[in-house]
């Protein structure tokens, strides 16, 4: 039995690849947005791993597809309408970067707070000779407030965690999650309020386009002087360059980002040369049993779709 075809937009590390080769072959195509690019038919399903754009016009080149099958919870590179309208399904990873996303978001915010990384280069340097109680001044995180906008699963979450430092957590979001207020004594705020009272903002929201840019210029000057920005959300909530000028010009004390736009940045980004920044490269969910459970739940929705039964773990209402 022919096995069907299924669209890779980048090479698979070896635990998620081998699972999936019994039951379908796999074509790379790494250039997946070259017009010129030949594309093996019938392509009945595809599995986006590195956040391709997914549009209809290459849609329009499978015409195939039964299937989407993406590899993360965020969906923003597809155009789900377009996938939607020529009946094909879309399935995601939602639950399974929960814990381990909320644990990045500590860990930057920590980071950033207790001088984490400037100390780390401080230590290993040729400076470091004699212990001087003065040098790193960091910022308290026990008993501080944090405001966290987006109170879903991942700010939940990370809520969660801010118990065990004696936080106050405050939250914006579009509803009310009474769930949290009643379980973890959250309270809602006005985003305004938000940013003016928090000492931590954090932002775990989805990129739609009400987020994006959702911090820009007016926004940082709104937040208190010694506020940290952290996000391991998606990199376009945030106006770069406006963050830029916030960190440099000091309307906020600091940043911490799991996540940029573009990412990676040019090398030659002017927020890479600031210290009062913290980022790393788009790790929030990057934990061995995270990425398994991703994966499964991946292939789970794959086999399902390409099998023609109901995905699992579908996105949206969808076919």
């Amino acid at each position: 039995m022919t096995k069907p075809l299924v669209l890779l937009d980048f090479p698979l590390p070896a635990f998620l690849e081998e699972p999936l080769s019994p039951h379908c072959q796999l074509v790379q195509w790494e250039t997946i947005n070259d017009k010129t690019n030949q594309i093996p038919q019938p392509i009945e399903g595809m599995y986006t791993y590195a956040h391709p754009r997914v549009d209809g016009r290459l849609l329009d080149q499978l015409p195939g597809l039964r299937v989407i099958s993406n590899y993360g919870v965020g969906v923003d590179h597809i155009d789900l309408n377009a996938a939607f309208d020529r009946k094909i399904a879309v399935g995601n990873t939602p639950g399974a970067v929960d814990g381990a996303t909320a644990d990045m978001t500590m860990t930057l915010l920590l980071a950033a707070a207790r001088n984490l990384i400037l100390g780390d280069r401080y230590a290993r340097g040729p400076e470091f000779t004699l212990h001087d109680p003065s040098r790193l001044l960091g910022k308290e995180v026990y008993g501080s407030t944090l405001g966290i906008i987006g109170m879903g699963r991942v700010g939940t979450q990370v809520a969660k965690r801010a118990r065990g430092f004696d936080m106050k957590v405050i939250y914006y979001n579009r509803r009310r999650n009474l769930e949290a207020e009643n379980s973890l004594g959250v309270f809602r705020v006005s985003f305004d309020e938000l940013l003016r009272e928090s000492d931590f903002v954090c932002l775990n929201v989805p990129l739609t386009p009400e987020t994006r840019n959702l911090m820009g210029e007016s926004e940082f000057r709104k937040m208190r002087k010694d506020a940290i920005l952290v996000n391991a959300a998606r990199g376009p909530v945030i106006d770069h360059q406006a963050l830029y000028r916030a960190l440099s010009e000091q309307w906020i004390a600091g940043a911490a980002l799991d996540v940029t736009d573009p990412e990676p940045l040019p090398r030659d980004h002017p927020l890479l040369t600031l210290a009062n920044l913290v980022i790393s490269p788009h790790l929030g969910s990057a934990t061995v049993k995270t990425r398994c459970r991703m994966g499964e739940m991946a292939m789970a929705n794959l086999l399902a779709g390409l099998r023609g039964k109901p995905l699992p773990f579908p996105v949206g209402v969808g076919p």
